[in-house]
């Protein structure tokens, strides 16, 4: 962590700079000191914005669940995907009802895929992985 000083004639202000490049600076207090109530600065964070940086996107996973879509998730089995509990069949609510929103997804209309448990990753059915071995006459029990 390196500190950095630079002394004015009336004014002294300290920032440090923490390992992934961020930089602290004192926060000033309401009344114009910058210690708070305990006589400890109070530091602020300076975010430093790049520019011309590529957007990486979300890769589906391959092969993708085939109930979610590699997703990993899907509409709430509560709300239907509205995200709302009170008349869910319809699209818009009455005139002045107020929405109850959905406790299992938080108003969101979304929940976890139950076959790839939000992962998005291609799972068999569980139980059935028996199903996909090759099946040979001699090697069965008699």
């Amino acid at each position: 962590m390196s500190v950095a000083t630079a002394g004015l004639p009336a004014l002294v202000l300290r920032a440090e700079a923490s390992s992934d490049g961020d930089v602290f600076l004192p926060r000033k207090h309401q009344f114009g000191s910058s210690e708070g109530h305990f006589g400890v600065s109070k530091p602020s964070l300076i975010v430093r914005a790049e520019s011309n940086v590529p957007k990486m996107e979300k890769r589906r996973p391959i092969p993708p669940c085939v109930v979610c879509n590699g997703s990993g998730r899907v509409d709430c089995h509560e709300c239907q995907g509205r995200g709302r509990t009170n008349c869910v069949h319809l699209a818009m609510l009455p005139k002045g009802e107020w929405p109850r929103w959905c406790k299992t997804c938080g108003g969101s209309g979304l929940g976890y895929c139950s076959r790839c448990l939000g992962t998005g990753e291609y799972r068999d059915i569980m139980g059935f992985h028996f199903m996909k071995a090759p099946f040979n006459a001699s090697e069965c029990p008699k």
